[in-house]
């Protein structure tokens, strides 16, 4: 059975991710003007990648024998990251991103520090590989900022 701080950190992590996808689908829709090309497919493949590691997530969870939480309403309790507030111009859903990953980055850095204080080696490094996921889309996120 997967201990409680485990959950915790596991379902905050599946939250996230499924506000992050909803988000991402959102912009995707949405974005218009000189960027849509590169923006359009950059969110798809931001969200494509959001949906692998939200099953890679619940799936440790399942494995550890605990229970991903899995309603929309779950998601928002749950959720350090919030839903799209209604942006509309390219650079404040690219900026509102960078936020997001600088905040998901942050929180993993201290979920894979309690991990391994708990001897859960195998979750810390697939935190690991997700957080440096998250470092270079935050990178390329920032420089398209700096246009």
């Amino acid at each position: 059975m997967a201990n409680e701080k485990t959950t915790e950190i596991l379902n905050r992590q599946v939250a996230n991710w499924n506000v992050l996808f909803v988000k991402l689908h959102n912009y995707h829709w949405y974005v218009k003007g000189v960027n849509f090309f590169k923006l359009h497919e950059k969110f798809e493949e931001l969200y494509n990648e959001a949906a692998g590691h939200i099953d890679e997530l619940a799936e440790r969870l399942l494995t550890l024998q605990g229970e991903p939480v899995a309603s929309m309403r779950e998601f928002l309790e749950i959720a350090t990251i919030k839903e799209a507030q209604g942006e509309r111009a390219s650079k404040d859903m690219v900026k509102a991103l960078s936020d997001d990953f600088t905040q998901l980055s942050e929180e993993l850095n201290s979920d894979i520090e309690k991990l391994e204080e708990m001897g859960d080696e195998a979750t810390a490094d697939m935190l690991i590989a997700v957080r440096q996921s998250v470092e270079k889309h935050n990178w390329m996120l920032r420089s398209f900022l700096e246009e």
